[in-house]
């Protein structure tokens, strides 16, 4: 299963240095519950669209994990993983995102098939995100519109022999 696993350049490097994050992780995937919702909002979406929703709530998160993170560079980070089915277990919760799941199983760099990673154009909406991201959690219009600018921009894909020369450059 493609699981899109939210992170920080903090993250990133804890990965190529190690080769390996510790279980359990958030994730987040094609599960049963983002199918169901598509299937109300969007019945015509095909897999690769869910995935891409999945990967866009991966971004989401990370601008979460930023905020706790003060050391982290202010881009948002998303690895996509390949994980046995049996790893991943969907949050059957209405007040999380429906691609939700909890990864039970560490992630090693042999596991990532890619990351995905802001340019330095999105670090000023991505600092301001970072600032009111959970004020948009609880309703906050103007706070939601901070956060689209954020999320506007196009996260790069980067190959995973590609994760340590980019963090360099950062």
């Amino acid at each position: 299963m493609r699981v899109y696993l939210p992170a920080t350049t903090t993250v990133l490097r804890t990965l190529v240095d190690e080769g390996r994050l510790p279980a359990p992780q958030t994730v987040f995937a094609v599960t049963p519950q983002l199918r169901e919702y598509y299937a109300v909002s969007d019945a015509d979406a095909d897999t690769e669209e869910l995935e891409y929703a999945a990967l866009l709530a991966a971004a989401r998160a990370s601008l979460r994990l930023l905020d706790l993170d003060p050391m982290a560079v202010r881009r948002r980070a998303v690895l996509a993983a390949d994980v046995p089915d049996t790893a991943v277990t969907p949050m059957d919760d209405p007040h999380v995102d429906p691609g939700a799941a909890r990864l039970e199983q560490e992630v090693t760099l042999a596991d990532i098939a890619s990351a995905h990673l802001d340019d330095a154009d999105a670090e000023a909406d991505v600092r301001a995100a970072v600032n009111v991201v959970l004020e948009a959690d609880l309703g906050s219009e103007d706070a939601q519109f901070v956060v689209d600018q954020a999320e506007g921009h196009e996260l790069g894909w980067y190959a995973t022999q590609e994760i340590g020369p980019a963090l360099e450059l950062l």
